[in-house]
Formats: C-alpha cells, structure tokens, sequence
C-alpha cells in the first residue's frame, strides 16, 4: 500500500513543484509523479543533513509533502539550469 501512497503524494508534489517553477504546460501527469518521487529523494537527503528532519512519502504526512516538494523545486531548478543555463 505504501506505494501507491508514494504514487499519489510524488505526483501531487511533482505539480505543485511545476507550478512554482512555472513548467507544468510542458509536464504531464507521468513526469509529475516521477519529479516527486525523485524530489522526495532530493528533500530528504537535503532536509536529513541540513536540519535532521526526515519525512516519508509512503506514509502520508505534510512533513514528507513539504520535503518533497522542496526536493522537487531543486529537481527543477537544476533541470532549468541544464537545459538553459539560467534558472528561470
């Protein structure tokens, strides 16, 4: 079960993400899930060593949202910088 959990919350992620790095006309719902899972990843490792704060994805909290979504915007802007050389 906890992976469908992680579907759901990294794709809910990977569109507020999109959002705010103002990309969601070029993503569609499959990039979504995969910018928040892999954002999740990011925001953890990120959140871990910076602050000891650890959030999950397979269990639905706003910790693990906030994380991942944080974790997503880096994904993003990292994407930015490689596609364009600026962050947009």
């Amino acid at each position: 079960m906890g992976w469908i959990i992680a579907i759901i919350v990294g794709g809910v992620a990977g569109w507020l993400a999109s959002m705010v790095m103002n990309r969601d006309a070029s993503m569609g719902i499959f990039m979504n899930i995969i910018v928040g899972i892999i954002g999740a990843v990011i925001g953890n490792v990120l959140a871990g060593s910076l602050f000891g704060i650890q959030g999950s994805i397979q269990e639905f909290s706003i910790t693990g949202l906030i994380i991942a979504v944080v974790g997503a915007i880096v994904l993003l802007a990292i994407v930015n910088l490689v596609q364009r050389g600026r962050v947009r």
